[in-house]
């Protein structure tokens, strides 16, 4: 598998001069990094060239590396039916730095860039409808940055009572920064929830 893919990774890289980075093949996977002004024209590449037939955008994402000088990724997982292989393809992106869309490559890409956009604050020149997704109406700021806070901000219901949408500080239901990870059912020394309730049973039997 390895060997195949790096066959396909020179194969990209010859025919696309100087516009993939880095290619690296790790884990029987092949993964390709380009300048965002060269995504558009190597996904196309991907896609419609017979050696890669990559036809299928399964995903569109961002990651967020806030220590590096350009903070962001953006990934785009390609699959091949034709040719059973995947290729991942990253672009390096600052902090409002622009991304061309890929919507006229893969018309999946619209509602994948709109969620990246509304999560991490990655802009994507020219989309049609960069908005949010999936927060609410009013919401600041992008929750899957690294440095977003956890407490602060508000979250939208519909209040039966008032009839109406309301906006109430976020309440956190759990401590999401407090795990012990330790397995409940090895070792832990503390009574699980439902526990008190079988050894009742057991000793009434």
């Amino acid at each position: 598998m390895n060997e195949a893919l790096t066959e396909l990774a020179e194969y990209i890289d010859g025919a696309l001069p100087g516009e993939v980075l880095e290619w690296t093949v790790a884990h029987d996977e092949l993964a390709i990094v380009v300048g965002a002004a060269s995504v558009v024209r190597v996904l196309t590449f991907l896609r419609d060239d017979s050696n890669c037939l990559f036809k299928q955008l399964v995903d569109l994402c961002g990651v967020d590396y806030p220590e590096r000088e350009r903070r962001f990724d953006v990934v785009y997982n390609l699959l091949s039916l034709g040719h059973n292989q995947r290729i991942r393809v990253k672009v390096e992106a600052g902090d409002e730095e622009q991304v061309p869309s890929v919507g006229e490559v893969f018309s999946a890409a619209g509602w994948y860039e709109r969620e990246t956009w509304d999560l991490y604050g990655i802009p994507f020149a020219g989309h049609p409808d960069l908005r949010r997704i999936l927060t609410d109406y009013g919401f600041e700021g992008h929750p899957l940055r690294k440095d977003f806070p956890l407490t602060g901000f508000v979250e939208v219901r519909y209040d039966e009572e008032r009839k109406r949408v309301v906006y109430e500080p976020v309440s956190l239901a759990q401590e999401f920064r407090s795990f012990d990870f330790m397995s409940p059912w090895e070792g832990a020394q503390y009574i699980l929830p439902g526990e008190g309730k079988a050894a009742a049973e057991k000793d009434g039997a």
